[in-house]
């Protein structure tokens, strides 16, 4: 009777009382799922950033604690509300909190530009570089204040100047971070042609000629800068390029 005993403690028992060990029983902890780490206040409020869900963003962003970042957080989705009163609000508290905040100082540069305190706008995107001399979306942001008040050689240094830093700062399409670039730009046409002639002069081919294609279709005038500005030098050669220069674009 012990022996029988025995065989049933140590492995399973058959119909001719003959035993066979059993695989090894997992423990519980290997068999349920991993935990997931729960996502933070501000995480579940990006979440909503992501999904343009703007008013239920800064519900939850105001649950955090007060801090520059959270602060900068809540502007940036008033900003995208429009709300530009509420958001340099909230920008302004955030560089309060902490005035080396240069993002913050970055996206109060943007409440000026739209407003067309195209200099205010300058002043605090030199401050914002001061403290992060590395921010491409800054120096894209200077470039546009620039732009905006028709100093175009400036505007177009600093262009180049983002770009070297970042060869996608044109391209990025944020509404979670915390810089906010600057995207309205008045006279469309001659802003493509200076991105053209940034990504010309970076040896971007293929993206020089998708600007020049947008500055033509939106009424760029001056076409024989493709053919004449050094910049442009690399891409006469180039198929492409030579069908555009050769095809009267229409005009969108």
């Amino acid at each position: 009777m012990f022996y029988l005993s025995l065989l049933v403690t140590t492995g399973l028992l058959t119909s001719s009382g003959f035993a066979f060990q059993s695989a090894p029983t997992q423990t519980a902890a290997a068999t349920e799922p991993p935990v997931r780490p729960a996502i933070s206040t501000l995480e579940r409020g990006d979440i909503f950033m992501a999904r343009k869900m703007y008013r239920e963003a800064i519900d939850v962003y105001k649950q955090a604690p007060v801090s520059a970042l959270t602060l900068n957080k809540i502007g940036i989705a008033y900003h995208q509300m429009a709300d530009l009163d509420s958001a340099r609000k909230y920008y302004e508290r955030a560089i309060k909190t902490d005035p080396q905040y240069a993002e913050a100082i970055n996206n109060l540069g943007t409440i000026f530009y739209a407003r067309k305190s195209y200099r205010r706008a300058v002043s605090e995107y030199k401050k914002a570089l001061r403290i992060t001399p590395g921010s491409a979306s800054a120096w894209a942001n200077l470039g546009s204040a620039y732009f905006a008040r028709k100093n175009f050689e400036t505007a177009s240094d600093a262009y180049q100047h983002a770009l070297t830093l970042d060869p996608e700062v044109f391209e990025r399409h944020s509404t979670t971070g915390s810089t906010v670039q600057e995207k309205s730009i008045g006279d469309r046409a001659k802003f493509h042609y200076y991105l053209a002639r940034t990504y010309a002069k970076a040896g971007r081919n293929a993206d020089a000629i998708i600007y020049i294609r947008k500055a033509l279709e939106e009424g760029f005038k001056e076409r024989e800068k493709f053919t004449q500005e050094p910049e442009f030098a690399g891409l006469r050669d180039d198929p492409e390029f030579k069908q555009i220069m050769a095809t009267e674009p229409k005009i969108l």
